[in-house]
Formats: structure tokens, sequence, C-alpha cells
């Protein structure tokens, strides 16, 4: 097995048993335990916090569905050129599109795919929030609602791809490899 990161983190052992359970569901649903997950598990409360919030964000109640809050993690990654999120996120996309071709699409070049012009409206968004946060403005709030996004859902687009950002850079940082499994799915 590849390490899930180039730091020399082991994980706790023996795992505490809500974690192994957790290890054991993700190994049942997904057959395998994402290298995110074990990377974290050098320490148990960073892996918790991890999962609830990604749990929360990506699998929560939101008006943003699935899909399209994999598509923001997609387009964040790419502009951030993160090898494990696009990896990862991009199988996901794949998975849940049914369409292969939309998921490379958001991994090599989000405005080269044929998108509703709310999924446009929502990715140019949370590209914006990436490359130049700064600069948002009202007017950019606005266009979102244009597209008919409730200022919940703009919180929720903001949430995902600041969320993204942040894990862009501990792959990045900690030199952290997607499972092999994700270079298939979805094909």
């Amino acid at each position: 097995m590849t390490r899930p990161t180039a730091l020399d983190l082991p994980m706790v052992d023996p795992l505490p048993e809500a974690t192994q359970k957790y290890f054991d569901i993700c190994q049942e649903k997904l057959g395998m335990v994402p290298n995110v997950l074990q990377a974290y598990a050098f320490d148990i409360e960073k892996l918790n916090a991890f999962t609830t919030f990604y749990n929360d964000l990506m699998l929560g109640h939101s008006g943003l569905s699935k899909l399209e809050r994999e598509m923001i993690a997609v387009v964040v990654s790419s502009l951030n050129r993160c090898f494990y999120c696009l990896t990862a996120h991009g199988a996901a996309v794949r998975e849940i599109s049914g369409n292969p071709v939309l998921g490379e699409q958001l991994v090599m070049n989000y405005k080269a795919a044929e998108l509703e012009p709310r999924q446009r409206a929502m990715l140019d968004f949370a590209a914006l929030l990436t490359t130049a946060s700064a600069t948002v403005e009202e007017s950019d709030r606005q266009n979102l609602r244009d597209h008919g996004f409730s200022d919940r859902d703009i919180w929720d687009i903001t949430s995902v791809a600041a969320f993204f950002n942040m894990t862009n850079r501990v792959a990045s940082g900690t030199a952290m490899v997607p499972n092999d499994a994700y270079h298939s799915q979805a094909r």
C-alpha cells in the first residue's frame, strides 16, 4: 500500500472503536479507506474534525445537490492543481453525473464543459473565491441570486470552495496521494 502522505505520521494503533467502525463502513461502501482519512488518523481529534466538517458540507442538508458540491470541489482543485482532490472528486463527478466527459472537463477546464447557466455561475463564483477572494463584491453574489441561488446556497457554495482550498493545501503540503482505485472509477 502506498503511504497516504510523504510525512511519517503513523496512524493511532489501535484505532478507537468508533474510528475503526467508520473505516469499516468506508471499506464496505467504497471498497477502500480513502487515503485522506488514513493520513489524518495520526490524530483522532483532527480526523474527527475533518470528517465532521466534510460530511456536513458534502452530505448534509443543502440547496446544492451532491453533484454540484462535487463540481465545486473539482473546479477549486483544478485551479489549485491538487492531484489528490482532482483524482478523488473527479471520480465522484463521473460517478454521480454518469458522465465521464463532464468529470474530465471539470478537471481540465470547467469553461469547456456544457453546463447549465446556474452551474456556470456557481463555478465561476467558486473560481473567483479561489483565485481572487478579496475581489468578491455584492454584484457577484447578486449574480448567483439571479441564477436562482438563495443566500443559504451562496453560504454553501462559499463554504465548499473554502474547504477545498484548505484541503488542497494540506494535500499538497503533505504530498498526499489518492487511492489507486479512484483512477478507474466511473470511466
